[in-house]
This record gives C-alpha cells, structure tokens and sequence, in this order.
C-alpha cells in the first residue's frame, strides 16, 4: 500500500491525500497569485514519486522547473521557517514535453475522424443545423471510404459535398450551402491560429503519457550517531520507478481556447475508450490537472457538457485521476463538481457580486469545521500559500476541512531555459517518433485524382461515383483543389485579349460575358424593349378603342 502523500500541514494537523482515493477526482481553486501552481506542481510531484504519470498543461510556462532539481531560496526558506514547515528535500521529476505546434515540445497531432463531428462543432463554435451538416459530412467520408485525417481532407470533402449537395439530399438530407460555408470559415479561423498543425498524422498514441522510468536515489550520507562498524549505506544506488510528467506547453494555445478546450476534452475521450476497467487501485494508473479549466466550459453547449460530466464519471474506474484547476468554483459546472472528491481551496476576493457568490458557494460545498468558524470568511482572510482542503477519507467521505499551509515542491519554481529543453527534447523517450508528419493517400488525394479525371471530360454524367462508391456524383471539372488543364488554356497578351472580347467560362461552368456578347445583348435588348412597346401599345389600343367605338 503506498504511503499517503502529505500536500499541506498547521501545527499538528496534516491533510493527507491518500493514493487509493486520488482517481475521485480533485478541484484546485483561487483567485491569481494565491498558491495554486505550488499545489499543482507539489501534488504531481508526489504523484511521480509514487510511480504514477502525470499529465499537465502549462499555461503560464512556469512548470517546466519541476524537472530540474530545486535550491530553497532565501524567501522559501523564511516562509517555511515562519509556518514551521520542513524543508523540501530536493527532487528532479523525469518529464515529457508537448507542444500542440510543435515548437516548444513534441507534436501532438490527432485526426480530423478520430475528433469526431462533436468536438470539432465544438471548437468550430457551430449551431445546431451546422453542427448537423457536419455529421452528415462525415457520415458521406464513412460511406465511401474517405479518410479524413487532416484539415484539407476535411475541406475537400466539404467543397465536394457542398457542390453535390443535391445528389445527397435523398439519402442524407438537406444539406445547406450557407453551413457548409460557416463551416469552411470556421475552419479557415482555426488555420489562422496555426489549429491545423493539430491534425494529421502520426496521431498520439496515449500510452505515451502513461510511462515510468527507473532513476537511482542517492543513498543518504551516515549519520554521526551511527555505530561504527555496522551496515554501510554506500554501495549502488537503488533504483525507483517515478512517473513521466508530461508538460503541455500552453501558454500560445491559451490565444485559440476552443483548440485547447477540444484537445482536453478529446484527450479525456481518448483515455475513457482505450483504456480498460479495473475498478480500485490503490493507486491512479494516470492523473491529469487541467489548468485554466474554465474554458473547457466556456459557451458549452449541453451536449457537450454532458459528455464531460460522463467521462468524468466514467474514467475513474479505468485508474485515471482528473484534477480541474481554475479561479472560481462557479467556473465548474455542478453536474461535473459533484465528481470532484478532494478539494483545495485557496483565497478568493469578494469584490463584487459574483465573487460574493462564488465565495458563498465554495462554503457551502465544503464539510464545515467548528474550528474554523465561518467558512466564507476564511476564504477570504486566506495568505498566499494557505488553503482550506478535505480530502476523501480511507471510505471515500469527504474529511473535515482544514485551514493549512501547502508544502512547497522539491523541484524548482519557475521555468527552465531554453538550453535545458532542447536537452530534454533531445533525452526524450519519445524523441524522434512525432517530429515527422505523415500524409497518408486519405479523402483530399482521392477527390483530387477524380478532378484530374475528370477534368478532360465533358460536364456530362459519366457513371462514376465517389471512390469507393458507385453511383454518387461527378466531381465538378476545375474545382478549386484542382482546376485542371481548362485553366492553363490560352495565357499572354493575346490570351487576355480574347478573353475580353469574347468571354471566359468560370470553373463552375459559370459564363463571363466579353465586350461582343454585352453590346450583342445590349441591342437586342434595346430592340426587344422597343418592339415589345408597340405590340403593347397596338393590343390596349386596339382594345380600348373598340371599346369607346362600341
């Protein structure tokens, strides 16, 4: 049974997280700058040394310093001091780091069908007939045996679907150009913040985020009292499994936060259907803290957050630990903060009516302690460093609250150099595996090789569907994945000279007219008008006047 990790102590009270109850689930709140990156890094700290991977998104960039060993500096060292905590014995976590774009860390890349409509609607921040244009889509790409790994797979099965929109309708239903073109928009948007770095292939494979590395412990130095002659502690280090910390880099990403929402929630997705069940462990198989958590819930739809809450709920039986980390409780939505079991509560300010609530919310939801007094007004006199916590006891019930002081971490405060992560990209465990993208033969190199096709052609129907599906439409001749060899017709000065005079056709079959068809249609117009008047004219006169006649 592994030993209970102590994350925070006052005097003689100690809050201790116990292993077997980790994987109920946490909730890490506070306002800024009141001690919740130093909670987070010591609680997966403690995790790594227990065995247990930890995945965590850096937000503000200062939590790559837990994979460098840490030095008590002046002002730690008063503070603890002062609280009467003890020193933190020094520690460097073995780690991973990711990196969405693929700079500051590995790629982390998953494919368009492997998101799925839900997600993507999500990020895409599409309604409801939207949403449903793209289950269609998507339902067309399964069907036919289009792989839609990137984002030009996906474009170009919408441009097709679109343009053949009313060959699927029978089948498929409506679909509306105008979605189809929010959709392209909305795609276009998540290109602009570098999103379609995200997708493609080779896709992560999650068991990478679950690994464990042996790293020798230096043995301690004798002590003075030891008995001369007896047992020496010097000889080979022994050898301890911790757990690999993978760093999320995402302090760029926080710029595109439905991209970072989606890629938390599809990497929860991801956990909940690959991994098996095995009931409780004495402790996680993986633990994740999702920082800035509110924006996984952010516009939300209930679909969405129905999905969250089930995942949540579900994923703790496969072994795997979420711990949410954001501002206010209130961010959180009750149907997920009633599966969150162990709680950190540092200082929150009540400066204005939602504050107020927030406040008052927290107090509420927290088993009250006689000691303490009045709840919400702890959580406001609270220092930087001091929290409320309850922890769930050895039968899963919440523990009275405490007022404590959080234990600093081992490992370093703050960010590591440039220089120390090139080196730990470079002594990756995975270094090498991610850095190459792969473009597989998937939906946008099938709809193109029918382009070209097709492309010499007549715009007739030649029996040819979609590949892999016979009977569907003919993609349009001189699209704009591929205009074919009618677009490079003509060209100079005589070129654009006879297009002027004559017309172009518009690679929809869309025809520009020239001067000599306009001043053509101009006069037959003029004429038409002129003669169209007099038989007008002739008609009513002839009517009218045989009238007054009679």
């Amino acid at each position: 049974m592994p030993d209970p990790i102590l994350v925070a102590r006052h005097g003689d009270i100690e809050c201790h997280l116990l292993p077997a109850m980790a994987n109920r689930h946490g909730l890490i709140t506070g306002a800024t700058g009141t001690g919740k990156t130093i909670t987070l890094q010591t609680l997966a700290e403690n995790f790594s040394k227990l065995g247990v991977p930890v995945f965590m998104a850096d937000v503000k960039g200062d939590l790559t310093g837990i994979t460098q060993a840490g030095t008590l500096s002046p002002k730690i060292a008063a503070v603890v001091k002062e609280r009467g905590l003890p020193e933190p014995e020094s520690i460097q976590c073995p780690a991973m780091l990711w990196d969405v774009f693929g700079v500051a860390g590995h790629p982390v890349r998953a494919t368009v069908s492997d998101m799925g409509p839900l997600l993507l609607a999500r990020m895409l921040a599409l309604n409801e007939t939207q949403s449903g244009v793209l289950n269609l889509v998507f339902k067309i790409a399964d069907d036919n045996g289009l792989l839609l790994l990137d984002m030009k797979d996906l474009r170009a099965m919408l441009q097709y679907v679109g343009e053949n929109a009313k060959a699927f309708t029978t089948e498929y239903g409506n679909i509306s150009a105008a979605s189809v073109g929010a959709i392209q928009r909305g795609l276009l948007q998540i290109g602009e913040q570098g999103g379609d770095k995200f997708f493609g292939e080779p896709m992560l494979d999650i068991s990478d985020f679950m690994q464990t590395v042996e790293v020798s412990v230096a043995p301690k130095p004798p002590s003075a009292s030891a008995p001369q002659g007896g047992a020496s502690s010097s000889g080979p280090s022994p050898a301890t499994p911790m757990g690999v910390i993978n760093i999320l880099t995402a302090d760029q990403l926080m710029n595109a936060p439905r991209l970072y929402a989606t890629f938390l929630l599809w990497m929860l997705s991801e956990l909940f259907e690959l991994l098996p069940e095995v009931g409780d462990l004495e402790k996680p198989k993986l633990v994740f803290f999702f920082d800035e958590a509110h924006l996984l819930f952010k516009d939300a739809p209930s679909a969405l957050v129905e999905r969250i809450e089930l995942v949540v709920r579900l994923v703790r039986s496969k072994g795997v630990g979420v711990y949410f980390v954001t501002q206010n409780p209130l961010d959180v939505p009750d149907t997920v903060l009633a599966q969150l079991g162990n709680r950190v509560q540092h200082a929150l300010r009540a400066f204005t009516p939602r504050d107020q609530k927030a406040v008052k919310s927290a107090a509420e939801t927290m088993r009250a302690n006689p000691k303490i007094g009045d709840m919400a007004t702890a959580i406001t006199e609270l220092a930087v460093g001091e929290a409320l916590i309850s922890f769930l006891d050895s039968k899963g019930r919440p523990s009275v609250t405490e007022r404590v002081f959080v234990l600093p971490p081992g490992s370093q405060i703050g960010p590591i150099t440039p220089a120390q992560r090139q080196a730990l990209l470079a002594g990756s465990l995975v270094a090498g595996a991610y850095e190459k993208t792969v473009d597989r033969d998937s939906a946008y190199e099938k709809i193109k090789g029918r382009v070209e096709a097709s492309a010499p052609a007549s715009n007739s129907y030649n029996g040819g569907g979609l590949p892999g599906g016979a009977g569907a439409p003919r993609m349009p001749t001189g699209t704009a994945i591929n205009p074919g060899p009618a677009a490079a017709q003509g060209g100079g000065l005589m070129g654009g000279l006879k297009d002027a005079i004559f017309g172009t056709t518009g690679p929809r079959g869309g025809k520009n007219p020239g001067l000599a068809e306009k001043a053509a249609s101009s006069a037959v117009r003029s004429i038409g008008s002129a003669v169209g008047r007099e038989i007008i004219r002739g008609v009513l006169g002839s009517l009218l006047g045989g009238s007054r006649r009679r």
